[in-house]
């Protein structure tokens, strides 16, 4: 997608960082022709783990002070991925059946991460960003704030004109997924210049997903299978 990488990781061909050995990694495979092929991945960051790594990957971008104070379990969403061809409902759904166990099994509260629209200029995401802010920003008291060097306005049009069908189509499948589990947005965005992207930070009470999602996701699961999905798998 045009965004800038290290020379190491051109070489081989690979996104990492100083997160990756102190967070799990939820993997999907399929492994139908035989062998063991990734063609989906999540990280997920609890804040004893990003303690270890230095903090949490989107304090570099957003204030999450206020979301901090509330509670001790919280979940870092990041680098979620799927393989072009395997991008359909099914392996959406599998991560996100996964990720139900894993809130349930360590007693998450809330979940936040950063998410990306395509592109670093803000006036081209007018339409998107500005209805975020009017229809979907995040309670005070768990509202995270782009760090101010970082701050882009996401306010660029009046309530009034925001054409919502419009603004809906114009945002990525997993930033709708997230507002379909009832999530919030921050204050202000950030452009990612290194995943050419400009970056939102979500924030999900898991009760919401407790509410909507828990027969959907955890009818699947055993309490014995909801152990597995918390261990490292990279």
């Amino acid at each position: 997608m045009d965004g800038q990488s290290s020379e190491r990781m051109r070489r081989l061909h690979r996104d990492f960082d100083r997160f990756d050995s102190c967070a799990d990694h939820l993997l999907i495979s399929d492994t139908s022709h035989g062998r063991e092929d990734i063609i989906g991945t999540y990280r997920l960051l609890r804040q004893k783990d990003a303690i270890r790594a230095g903090g949490f990957y989107s304090a570099d971008e957003f204030d999450i002070g206020a979301l901090l104070a509330q509670t001790d379990g919280i979940l870092e969403l990041g680098r979620s991925c799927i393989a072009a061809p395997y991008r359909s409902g099914r392996a959406i759904r599998l991560l996100w059946q996964a990720i139900a166990a894993y809130v349930f099994h360590y007693d998450i509260a809330f979940m936040f991460g950063c998410a990306s629209l395509p592109g670093t200029d803000p006036d081209a995401l007018s339409a998107p960003l500005a209805y975020l802010h009017h229809f979907h920003r995040a309670p005070t008291a768990v509202r995270p704030r782009a760090l101010s060097h970082r701050y882009v306005e996401m306010n660029r049009l009046a309530k009034d004109l925001v054409d919502t069908p419009t603004a809906i189509r114009g945002l990525p499948p997993l930033l709708k997924g997230y507002l379909r589990l009832g999530g919030f947005v921050g204050d202000g965005a950030v452009v990612d210049a290194h995943f050419n992207a400009t970056d939102v930070c979500i924030v999900v009470k898991t009760d919401q997903i407790t509410r909507k999602y828990h027969r959907h996701f955890m009818q699947r699961f055993e309490p014995s299978d909801s152990r597995h999905s918390g261990g490292n798998s990279s």
